[in-house]
């Protein structure tokens, strides 16, 4: 006998608000994972079915939630739905005519291994997360597309938002997705974690991935918020469930466990009452969680097993002297710059040289920052950058040429991307011209 392709649900009808939160919710949280449980049932090959149907499940939601009610589990209901969405597809599409019978019982297979109503979708979304990462890290793409590709599949990035991380154009970013999944397809790559050997060759791209995510969410490229710490929190998840793979490369995990938690414990303190994010000398450090500072330490001294030392050790280095300072004042700045120093060497982006000019301002003034930055090799590459012209008008205010900051800060304000940052700059311009 053939189960119910529906989850029964003993709530009420839930209001449209209400079914809103819960969709954005889940769209933000759960859709990565469950594309990654379906491409591994679908293989990649078929990893835009799998996208496809996601979504059309979470539209499926939209609709039906606020008649029947928020299921129990939402996510149980969200993956059931589009796993029947892909044999409605399968069966449909006259384009799958010659592979349909292998495809549907593929699909079928994938229905029946869900179980019970209640599946064990924990163990089920981790192996399935773990084993996406290290496919779309594959070595034939681009270091760039398997980043990219994992930010689109496993965290459910648009376009834009992996865009503005590589700093490039949407439109850029469209085609280099487009060109690694067909990568993906005509190659047929069998979802299946590598050997230790081969994963060492991948784990690279793995961490570059997550340290993106923590990114997105400690400072959001674009919509209404700001900070979203639960990016942060699926970062640090996903690089603990890393962490514990037998790989030689684990010091690193190690090292950029330490940096985020390092870094997360100062979300509480990041904004003010009115919602605008505050700078690090601003902070309330009381706020900060000295829990996760712990974690930090305690991952930090792990890290220091390998036998190199990574720019994840470096930025982790550079957080930790931030996170076991009494106060600003009580910055070791002269240790942060060396780490700077030690990691412009090792990594020489443009985003580093910036870091880097704001810590030797600390240090020697100014005009040795304003130095710095005019002295950036990929100086092109910051033009559309609001924070580089945020650095530029705060160290030409603080050299004492408010017609330069001025400058400097309007330009910014053009670039940035949150309305609120627009407004704090612009508070910015009229505190100086006060």
């Amino acid at each position: 006998m053939r189960r119910s392709r529906t989850i029964p649900n003993p709530a009420g009808p839930a209001s449209a608000a209400e079914v809103a939160g819960v969709v954005d919710h889940l769209f933000r949280r759960e859709a990565g994972r469950l594309v990654a449980i379906l491409a591994r049932r679908f293989g990649p090959e078929h990893l835009h079915l799998a996208e496809d149907v996601v979504q059309d499940a979470l539209a499926a939601a939209m609709q039906t939630w606020p008649y029947t009610g928020v299921p129990q589990n939402p996510t149980a209901w969200i993956l059931q739905t589009a796993r029947n969405r892909a044999l409605d597809q399968t069966r449909r599409r006259k384009v799958f005519q010659e592979k349909q019978p292998a495809l549907i019982a593929l699909v079928e297979g994938c229905l029946d291994a869900s179980g019970a109503d209640q599946p064990r979708f924990e163990d089920e979304i981790q192996d399935s997360q773990l084993r996406m990462m290290f496919v779309c890290c594959h070595p034939g793409l681009p270091a760039e597309s398997q980043v990219a590709l994992t930010l689109k599949v496993l965290c459910g990035f648009g376009e834009g938002e992996i865009a503005a991380a590589f700093l490039t154009t949407p439109e850029a970013m469209a085609k280099r997705l487009v060109r690694a999944r067909q990568f993906l397809r005509e190659e047929a790559i069998a979802p299946e974690l590598p050997s230790a050997g081969e994963a060492v060759s991948r784990v690279e791209s793995v961490h570059r991935a997550l340290y993106l995510l923590f990114n997105e969410g400690h400072k959001s490229s674009g919509g209404g918020a700001l900070i979203r710490e639960d990016l942060c929190f699926d970062a640090i998840r996903l690089a603990e469930l890393l962490v514990c793979q037998p790989l030689p490369t684990r010091p690193e995990t190690h090292a950029l466990l330490a940096l985020m938690y390092f870094l997360a414990a100062r979300l509480p303190a990041r904004l003010d009452a009115a919602g605008e994010i505050l700078l690090l000398h601003r902070q309330d450090r009381s706020r900060w969680d000295r829990g996760k500072i712990t974690r930090g330490l305690e991952h930090l001294e792990a890290s220091a097993g390998g036998a190199g030392v990574s720019r994840y050790h470096l930025e982790a280095g550079i957080a930790a002297c931030h996170a076991l300072a009494p106060d600003g004042d009580g910055t070791d700045w002269r240790r942060i710059l060396e780490l700077y120093d030690d990691l412009a060497a090792l990594d020489g982006s443009p985003v580093i040289a910036l870091n880097r000019a704001v810590a030797l301002a600390q240090v020697r003034g100014p005009m040795a920052g304003l130095k710095a930055l005019a002295a950036i090799a990929d100086r092109p590459v910051l033009e559309n950058y609001h924070l580089f012209f945020s650095v530029a008008g705060q160290l030409w205010l603080d050299n004492g040429d408010r017609g330069k900051a001025e400058e400097c800060l309007r330009r910014s304000r053009e670039l940035a991307r949150h309305a609120a940052e627009r407004e704090q700059l612009s508070r910015r311009i009229e505190a100086m011209r006060g």
